[in-house]
Parts: C-alpha cells; structure tokens; sequence
C-alpha cells in the first residue's frame, strides 16, 4: 500500500514544446494563401501530425471571390474562426451563412457532409482558421452551430466556445475538448487550472502572449502537458486560442 501511494503522489514533469508559425508549412495557390501548425494536404511532417484529438490548424488568406468549392468531410469536428474579412458558408444539410469577423461557424461531419466556402467580397481577402477534432467516435447526424463572438468576448478572460459537455453557453462538441477565446488588454494576465489528464494547445491569433516561459507572437503554438497551471500575460494586448483536450 505505501509503495501505491508513493506511485500515485509522483507528478510527471511539465512539457512545453513551441511550434513557431515560421516553421508551419505552407501552401500557395495564388487565390489561397494558407500556414499549415499540423500536417494537411500535400504538406506532411511526421513530427506534427497533431495534438490529441487537435487534428488541422490552417491558417486561410482566400483572395476577393474565391473559395474551396463543395467538397466531404466526415468524422471530424470542424470549426472555423473569421479574422478579418467575410466567410461564406453551404453545405448539405441546408445552411447558408456568410461568417463575419470575431465570429464563428462549427460542423460535426458525422457519417458526412458536403459543404463550400467562399470570399463573398469582390475586393477584400478573407483571413480566417479553419480547425479539426477528432470526435469521441464515428458516425451519427451532422450538425451545424454558430457562435457570435465579436465584442461579447470579455476582456482579461477565457470565453468558453465549444465544450464537451454543453455548459456555460459554449457549442457542444463531439469530442473530449474545452476550446475558448482568450483576450487579453496590454499589461494585464490570467490563469488558467486544467485537468491534468488533458493537454493544451495554445494558439495567438494577434498581439504578443507569454506562458510558461515562452513568448509567442502570431501564429506561434504551443503544446503543453502535466501543468498545474497557466499564466497568461501580454504586454501589447493578445487575441488567442486555448484548447483543452484528450
């Protein structure tokens, strides 16, 4: 029994691993100008094929009226982040969108779903992250959400988006995930207290951010594990992701 407790009372040592958005891969279509954090498309690196159930961070510039046209997807959770710019949205299932800057649009592909998008605007590009999850299992309905995020993200904190368990207002996902907007004001910091059996991936989308020693700008990622905490602070103001996962 002591040799147990002893076991159970040894913490494993906290990894933080940076991903820097110069290393990404790349993708360059003339109308597509795309940053790749994981392996996608014709872009393939063994050592970032993923984290957990985090599966595709693209990083989308779609130039004034083009877009990906109708193509599947099935068994994956799917969201997409509009930066700057306007997104618009079909798919099978009926929906018809056009996703706004500091908002949201999520799929649960299930057993399937055909869907396109497209730079409505005939003069501006459109920058926006289009993110995958592996969901919990296969298969089931496909379904559709948004998220209006805009101004209602609150300043100096976390903004639940998407959750595995519906609470707080979040999207429910069909995966072992917590996702949520941090926004920062310059000088300011936040905590954060995850499950240790969960990792985080950290993603900045604009501003300057320093967690557990790293400094990352735009783009840069950052793989944690068996943290107790994390401190977020930033000294210009900082808009970022903060995925929470199995």
């Amino acid at each position: 029994m002591k040799v147990t407790a002893l076991n159970e009372s040894v913490k494993k040592e906290t990894s933080v691993v940076k991903r820097p958005a110069s290393a990404r891969g790349t993708t360059e279509l003339g109308w597509l100008h795309s940053r790749h954090t994981f392996s996608f498309g014709n872009y393939f690196d063994p050592d970032h094929m993923g984290f957990k159930a985090l599966r595709v961070i693209n990083d989308d510039v779609v130039e004034p009226g083009q877009g990906f046209g109708e193509h599947p997807h099935r068994d994956a959770e799917i969201f997409s982040y509009v930066i700057e710019g306007e997104l618009e949205h079909k798919d099978s299932m009926g929906n018809g969108r056009v996703i706004k800057a500091g908002d949201l649009q999520y799929i649960s592909a299930a057993r399937g779903v055909l869907h396109s998008e497209f730079n409505p605007s005939r003069k501006n590009r459109v920058h926006f992250l289009q993110i995958w999850l592996q969901p919990r299992m296969g298969g089931g309905e496909p379904r559709y959400a948004e998220k209006t995020l805009g101004k209602d993200a609150r300043p100096n904190a976390l903004t639940l988006l998407f959750a595995g368990e519906p609470r707080d207002g979040a999207v429910e996902m069909r995966a072992d995930a917590d996702i949520y907007f941090g926004k920062l004001d310059a000088g300011k910091s936040l905590a954060y207290h995850p499950s240790r059996r969960h990792g985080q991936w950290v993603h900045v989308i604009s501003g300057d951010l320093s967690v557990l020693g790293e400094r990352l700008q735009p783009g840069d990622g950052l793989a944690v594990e068996n943290a107790d905490a994390l401190e977020f602070q930033s000294q210009a103001g900082a808009h970022f992701l903060l995925f929470d996962l199995n």
